[in-house]
């Protein structure tokens, strides 16, 4: 029989994040709070940009955003907005945070010594590039796997991939 495998990756649907942001910029544009304040969310590159004439405001902004992000379905752990702290530009102030995408390789040790640890002994990992292969000849492991990676507490969202 052959050995059944999956792989655990993070990756974001751009445009997903892309409908998230938009919604928070149609909110923002509505709402009293923010009326004649300058606020505003954008891209700027591969950045996401928040402007707004306080700290306060920009904060607000931030918080508009992750609640579209959490309704649509993209884990707050693929934004990073490095320490949440508004930076003054003049006379506004500004935030910028990113998408993460991809398990960087301290994590991806991270999550094998997870597996290697806490896991079935039978099961087998390896780091691939920016995401982990895991091999086992039962599934049943592998589905114990999962549910220990879910349950584990990692600063990445982890999806689970190519079942087979």
């Amino acid at each position: 029989m052959a050995d059944s495998s999956f792989d655990v990756v993070s990756k974001v649907d751009r445009q997903e994040v892309d409908n998230a942001l938009n919604q928070a910029g149609k909110e923002i544009s509505q709402r009293y709070d923010f009326r004649n304040v300058g606020a505003s969310i954008s891209w700027s590159g591969e950045k996401i940009v928040m402007v707004a004439n306080s700290a306060e405001r920009v904060l607000a902004i931030l918080d508009v955003f992750e609640t579209k992000l959490i309704k649509r379905g993209i884990s707050l752990k693929s934004l990073d907005a490095g320490d949440k702290e508004p930076k003054p530009s003049g006379k506004e102030y500004r935030l910028e945070a990113s998408i993460k995408e991809g398990i960087a390789s301290d994590q991806a040790k991270k999550i094998t010594k997870i597996i290697r640890d806490e896991g079935p002994k039978a099961v087998k990992t390896q780091i691939t590039g920016d995401e982990v292969r895991v091999t086992s000849k039962s599934r049943d492991d592998l589905q114990a796997v999962i549910a220990l990676l879910k349950g584990a507490d990692l600063d990445v969202a982890l999806q689970f991939v190519n079942y087979r």
